[in-house]
């Protein structure tokens, strides 16, 4: 008798199923199952699962085996990949239940095999092609990494019906999850989500489709209680879905709707690239690895990784990778502190280097922060910076502000928990050695990318805010979501100050936060005059001491109690709900949020003269005009906070 290890049935361990699969499998299944769906998925999360051949088997229930075999991809792309032993299979509730409880596979990483060549022939349309920032450009096919021919969702001035009947869809799909609430979004909203999704790609959607795919994982996410998860991050991908189903079914012909099919490489010759530092990537879809950040010749911010499916163990243990790149085996470690001239170079829109059969590269001696082109991320102020950053055209747009590495001198000041309070350096020839901070500049919070204990990121933060007064270089990104907050991802020495960081040489300079362990003798000696009083408070938070956190209450409240629980809110308040925002000045914000409060309770009446609810389309247009008006402001709030001097 062979021993077989039991595997937990959850989202971790069972193979990912196609979006058309499962909402093909919730819609077979006999209506009268609906109601028992979320509690069998609910039952099945502690019955344990066997590897079988080729695939795993979940007993559910005396009579009733459920076999999943899932393709050369390792996810489910096929019906007959999904078997129960039952008499009613396959419209059974067993076979349903298991695959609703199966992560939603990405249709880009794991296409079906019969329309896996259509796909392909239809991305590159004769069209005008949009790229990441929906601006045209070249039409047809490019070479990918691997060399495989990729093509870019080609769509004319007007809409076609197919894409205006796929938005539909998403619309009514969305707005009727967000009238139930996330509590009441259980297997039956999802698959309607997921075959609105699976429409939207047919119809050469594809960034309606990733709005409504990541709307079903947060669903799931938020109703199963993840670790890590916010209802904050819900809602913002509620309203992206939203947005972009509404404008699109409206008839909007912006080509940013659309989005790109795939991430197309295009040549780009003969490159030089320059390391900054490396970032581990944790992902919460089960992606684990680490990007290193470079820098061209030329000052374009490019990245080149080594992300795949694992956990933050993958991450810790890439430290010092090793990647193929061509012909060549590349070495995060040494990438980031080195460099590559680079030939035969692919890169997406978005700034990843390809890793094709035809890249050639030859080492380059490494650079500090203070040599060209790296010296050019410390160049400008953070202010003139982080105005740059928020100044998009579409707030909601995925490729919004946050992205682009930021570098700054700053002094440390003091600490808050893991977070790290700083000021950033004036600039000037006579500023002398250990410059002072700017007059009357912001306090900057420094809070770690990743706090897993695995990785290095708040060890190393606890020992940067022991030292006040400390004069350090960074390299990070700007928070979005926060007011004057930076994500730290390296550190150095700030060149000719004295309390400064002193790294052993074969650093080059630099410290990898996530990697590197900073010690006390990388730290200079603790002369008590250069040492600042420390700051234990960072002033005033512009979004969180605003009456803006009404509005934000109300449009979370939807989405986690849905359309009643806002009406009984706004009964309950009254005028308390705009009265302060319009004293504010917030006149906008309290009449969006009037709107929606009184749009939450209206309630119609059927043909008996019995109270009902009314369709969601103008609870939904409501919720989106609340949302989006709140992003605006609180982007706007965020922004100022690099610019304005503290307060309090």
């Amino acid at each position: 008798m062979t021993n077989r290890t039991p595997i937990v049935v959850d989202a971790d361990r069972l193979p990912p199923v196609l979006p058309s699969v499962a909402a093909a499998a919730v819609a077979a299944l006999p209506s009268r199952l609906h109601k028992r769906l979320d509690a069998t998925v609910e039952r099945l999360a502690g019955v344990p699962a066997d590897p079988v051949d080729g695939g795993v088997s979940i007993a559910c229930g005396a009579e009733a085996l459920v076999t999943l075999t899932p393709g050369p991809t390792g996810a489910v792309t096929d019906p007959d990949q999904a078997r129960c032993s039952c008499l009613l299979a396959p419209r059974c509730l067993h076979r349903t239940a298991v695959l609703v409880a199966c992560p939603v596979a990405d249709p880009a990483a794991h296409p079906e095999p019969a329309s896996g060549t259509a796909a392909s022939s239809t991305s590159g349309g004769t069209g005008a092609a949009t790229g990441r920032t929906g601006r045209p450009g070249r039409t047809g096919g490019s070479a990918d990494a691997d060399g495989a021919s990729v093509g870019r969702t080609g769509r004319s001035a007007a809409q076609t019906k197919a894409q205006r009947a796929a938005a539909g869809a998403l619309w009514r799909a969305g707005s009727a999850v967000l009238a139930a609430g996330a509590p009441a979004a259980g297997a039956v909203p999802q698959a309607e989500l997921l075959r609105a999704a699976h429409s939207a790609r047919l119809a050469g959607l594809p960034r309606a489709e990733s709005a409504a795919l990541r709307a079903v994982r947060g669903l799931r996410a938020h109703r199963e209680r993840q670790a890590g998860h916010r209802l904050a991050e819900l809602v913002e991908v509620l309203h992206d879905l939203l947005y972009v189903a509404g404008r699109l079914a409206a008839g909007d012909p912006d080509p940013a709707l659309v989005g790109i099919l795939r991430r197309a490489y295009q040549p780009d010759g003969t490159l030089e690239v320059y390391g900054v530092c490396r970032e581990p990537v944790i992902s919460a879809t089960g992606y684990a690895g680490v990007v290193t950040h470079l820098i061209a010749a030329d000052g374009r911010q490019l990245s080149f990784g080594d992300v795949k499916p694992g956990g933050p163990d993958r991450a810790r243990d890439c430290a010092g990778a090793v990647t193929e790149m061509g012909a060549v085996a590349v070495n995060h470690a040494v990438l980031a502190r080195g460099g590559l001239r680079i030939t035969g170079t692919t890169v997406s829109p978005d700034g990843r280097l390809g890793a094709g059969k035809g890249v050639r590269a030859t080492p380059l001696s490494g650079i500090d922060w203070s040599s060209r082109p790296l010296a050019e991320l410390f160049a400008r102020p953070l202010a003139e910076v982080a105005t740059a950053q928020f100044a998009v055209d579409d707030p909601e747009d995925p490729t919004r502000a946050g992205t682009a590495l930021v570098g700054c001198d700053l002094m440390v000041v003091g600490a808050v928990g893991d977070q790290v309070l700083a000021r950033e350096l004036a600039t000037g020839g006579d500023a002398g050695p250990d410059r002072a901070p700017v007059p009357d500049g912001p306090v900057i919070r420094l809070v770690p990318v990743n706090s897993h204990p695995v990785l290095a990121h708040v060890a190393n933060l606890r020992r940067l805010a022991s030292w006040p007064g400390l004069r350090i270089r960074v390299v990070g990104r700007l928070d979005p979501a926060r007011p004057g907050t930076l994500h730290p991802l390296a550190v150095g020495p700030v060149p000719g100050a004295v309390a400064t960081l002193r790294l052993p040489p074969d650093w080059h300079g630099r410290a990898d936060l996530g990697y590197d362990q900073l010690q006390g003798g990388h730290l200079p000696p603790r002369d008590l005059a250069a040492m600042t009083e420390p700051v234990l408070a960072p002033g005033v938070d512009a979004v969180a001491e605003s009456p803006l956190w009404r509005v934000r209450r109300l449009v979370e409240l939807a989405v986690s109690g849905g359309r009643r629980a806002v009406g009984e809110a706004a009964r309950s308040e009254g005028a308390e709900l705009a009265g302060p925002l319009r004293r504010a000045g917030f006149t906008t914000a309290a009449t969006v949020a009037a709107a929606l409060a009184h749009e939450s309770d209206r309630r119609g009446r059927d043909v008996f003269g019995r109270l009902a609810d009314p369709e969601p389309d103008r609870y939904a247009w409501a919720w989106l005009a609340a949302t989006a008006h709140l992003a605006a402001t609180e982007r706007e709030l965020i922004r100022s906070s690099w610019t304005e001097s503290p307060v309090g």
